[in-house]
């Protein structure tokens, strides 16, 4: 059993905040299971290691002995989270919410411990309230205490529209802690002024404060924006261990520490050794990384699967072998005037590239190889012989057989 103390150290590791600290090592103490809360918001069907930040910090806590329950928001969805936003967020159907909301709760314990997971849907008392419980509710906050909030402060200063609805979301948030009595919030350091509220709420109905603990957010693939499908630089949960493995390797090394604590489920006392080893130059990073991806894939699949798509990551990088199961396109190779294949849209048109003009950019930097030669800059019209029934590679990691 550890100690209120070494539990502390291992839930503080990757956190951004604990408000207050001193409240979570009290809390620990007394040596009871705690209460620990996440809310989510089913708002996108998949989800990726960016979102499963708070998944692992949870299943951190439910090792330790405490108890979780994970919060589907299918009641303040349909208000929309304002964090963040420098706009109204859509408001979604009841429809997409439900399918959302279940494709989320798949993905999700594929980290959580089903036997330490409370679920529930916050609609079952958000949806139950009425006109007398809600004013009773809303008198507990200010208008001025909403617009504390940079988002909304920043768009009441920018005569930006705030919808009225708005204002409801923290304080519905905050009702949810009061309904299940949490001790502990977990959630994005965008959410401090929604946990704060629930601990405001909590204290103003005669409870115990929940502690308020925020996560940083976590840089995709390119180590400089957050995670996001949006920016192609996302690692999803349901990915293929192949591509899982080979995108955890092309992180930038200074991401890997990050990547430990808050994506992998190495022990807390390991990693602190790596980081240590990285920082004396006593670890290379392609090693620590490799033991990484191979974490990471055994997390959402098993060992036997990382250890595959590792030997699959040799046989692509070291070895220079083409992949078996690359996929096959259809290829128009009829000549133009010329002569020739201009291979920037076809390039495109078999989804190899965004666009032609990124194809023509990525022939000219040397990005794109026909059998296994790069395409010398310029090169955007070919002899259709060269590409009949040819390997195409583009980049590390896209693959592509002519037919």
């Amino acid at each position: 059993m550890l100690s209120p103390e070494e539990q502390l150290h291992i839930i503080a590791s990757g956190a951004a905040q604990i408000v207050p600290e001193s409240a979570l090592l009290e809390k620990l103490k007394r040596g009871n299971p705690l209460n620990i809360k996440l809310g989510v918001d089913p708002t996108a069907p998949d989800i990726h290691l960016g979102h499963a930040v708070p998944l692992r910090k949870l299943r951190q806590f439910q090792d330790l002995g405490h108890q979780v329950t994970l919060i589907i928001g299918d009641g303040t969805a349909l208000i929309g989270d304002p964090s963040g936003r420098n706009s109204t967020r859509p408001q979604l159907s009841r429809q997409q919410i439900q399918e959302n909301a279940q494709t989320y709760v798949d993905q999700a314990f594929k980290v959580l411990d089903p036997e330490k997971t409370t679920l529930r849907y916050n609609s079952e008392w958000i949806l139950a309230l009425d006109m007398e419980h809600l004013l009773k509710l809303l008198s507990n906050f200010t208008v001025a205490r909403i617009l504390e909030r940079d988002d909304f402060h920043n768009r009441y200063a920018n005569s930006q529209p705030i919808s009225l609805h708005e204002f409801l979301y923290p304080v519905m948030q905050a009702y949810d802690s009061v309904v299940i009595k949490a001790d502990v919030e977990l959630g994005g350091t965008d959410q401090l002024f929604n946990l704060l509220a629930g601990r405001e709420l909590m204290e103003k109905m005669g409870m115990e404060p929940q502690v308020c603990l925020t996560l940083p957010l976590l840089e995709g693939t390119d180590g400089v924006k957050k995670m996001s499908k949006s920016y192609g630089n996302y690692i999803g949960l349901t990915d293929e261990p192949n591509d899982m493995f080979g995108k955890v390797m092309s992180i930038p090394d200074p991401m890997i520490v990050k990547y430990y604590r808050l994506a992998s489920n190495e022990s807390v006392e390991e990693i602190d050794r790596i980081e240590a080893g990285l920082a004396a130059d006593q670890l290379h990073p392609n090693k620590v990384k490799r033991a990484l991806a191979r974490n990471i894939v055994s997390a959402y699949y098993d060992d036997a699967a990382a250890q595959e798509a590792e030997a699959a990551f040799d046989a692509l990088f070291k070895n220079h072998d083409f992949p078996e199961d690359a996929p096959q396109f259809a290829a128009d190779l009829i000549p133009n005037s010329e002569g020739l294949v201009y291979v920037a849209k076809l390039l495109h048109d078999a989804g190899l590239a965004p666009s032609v003009g990124e194809a023509r950019r990525l022939i000219d930097g040397g990005g794109v190889k026909v059998n296994g030669e790069a395409l010398p800059p310029k090169s955007y019209n070919v002899d259709p012989a060269l590409l009949e029934g040819a390997k195409i590679q583009v980049g590390k990691r896209k693959f592509l057989r002519l037919v």
